[in-house]
């Protein structure tokens, strides 16, 4: 990374909730740093102060299964607004010596932060911003072709083309009602009748059982592969494989995983209520090409995969090298 320290070490700091804490992962492996990973959130008076909350000690401040002590950082990657006063707290602490990176909007004021990692629907701007296409993603094509290679021997009596059918569920904005998986059931059957093609099913740990119940039942024998859960999970092997995506329109982590691959993205309608944001990234994905509506049929397209991970730590190592060439001064 930085030119004269060729093994920095980082922290990922977040609340331990799985969605955010896989970006930072993802970002860390796309920078090629193993990390120590701290899960840990702000008390609350303390967290609601917003930026004032770094000039307390963590040790008043923080809880959490991980303690927050020296030896700081040289890089800090943190998500989850929870625990955004922590990382100025631990930025603060190392007397601008960590490098401070937070993954999404931290809520409290980002001209704080050396450095924010947002999707561009989020609508930060700023010196000290970057903005992803979608969610940082772990997918990548080293990835994909090991899960492939994985994967292929147990697939591979589905027909072709194999289709990864992404499930999600409920949610603060989204429903997924047991007539609604009774629906979705029924039209991917059709699909697969229409199309000859072979289904690669998951859901998400938001899909209701009842809901995952009367779709399974309406998928009837088409052709396909459902993970229950049980033995190793083949998530990657079904992007890895598959010729064309459908995933439901309540994940921006699922679908950013699905338009890491440059396969077609069909998005699947979700009951619910529409927010700002989300329309905006659907927006922006369908204008470039990316994504389109499911219709009920196999559209074939290629586009530009997103791969924001790459970039974004590219970017990373860039500002790195700024900040070492100015202390070095």
């Amino acid at each position: 990374m930085a030119a004269d320290k060729p093994n920095p070490t980082c922290w990922i700091l977040t609340e331990g909730i799985a969605g955010t804490e896989n970006q930072c992962l993802a970002l860390a492996a796309a920078l090629g740093l193993k990390c120590d990973v701290k899960r840990a959130a702000g008390k609350l008076p303390w967290r609601l102060l917003g930026p004032e909350m770094a000039s307390l000690p963590l040790s008043l401040i923080a809880r959490g299964r991980n303690q927050l002590t020296p030896p700081w950082p040289d890089l800090l990657i943190a998500s989850g607004h929870k625990c955004a006063g922590l990382a100025l707290t631990v930025r603060r602490a190392s007397r601008g010596k960590s490098f401070t990176v937070f993954v999404q909007n931290p809520r409290l004021g980002f001209k704080h932060f050396d450095l924010i990692i947002a999707p561009r629907h989020d609508g930060l701007t700023g010196s000290n911003t970057f903005g992803t296409r979608g969610a940082l993603s772990r997918v990548t094509n080293p990835l994909l072709n090991e899960a492939a290679e994985t994967f292929a021997p147990k697939f591979a009596h589905l027909p072709r083309p194999l289709v990864a059918c992404l499930i999600g569920g409920s949610s603060r904005r989204h429903t997924f009602r047991p007539t609604d998986g009774h629906t979705l059931g029924k039209a991917l059957a059709r699909l697969s009748e229409d199309t000859g093609c072979g289904l690669l099913v998951t859901t998400s740990r938001r899909t209701p059982k009842a809901s995952f119940t009367a779709f399974e039942a309406a998928l009837g024998h088409a052709p396909m592969h459902i993970w229950r859960g049980a033995g190793t999970n083949p998530y990657l092997g079904y992007l890895a494989l598959a010729d064309h995506m459908l995933v439901t329109a309540d994940s921006v982590s699922m679908i950013s995983d699905a338009c890491n691959t440059g396969k077609p993205v069909h998005i699947l309608p979700m009951d619910g209520h529409s927010s700002a944001r989300f329309d905006q990234f659907f927006a922006a994905l369908e204008a470039e090409g990316v994504v389109r509506p499911f219709t009920g049929t196999l559209d074939s397209w290629t586009y530009e995969a997103l791969n924001d991970c790459s970039k974004a730590a590219a970017y990373i190592r860039q500002r790195l090298t700024i900040k070492t060439a100015q202390q070095n001064e």
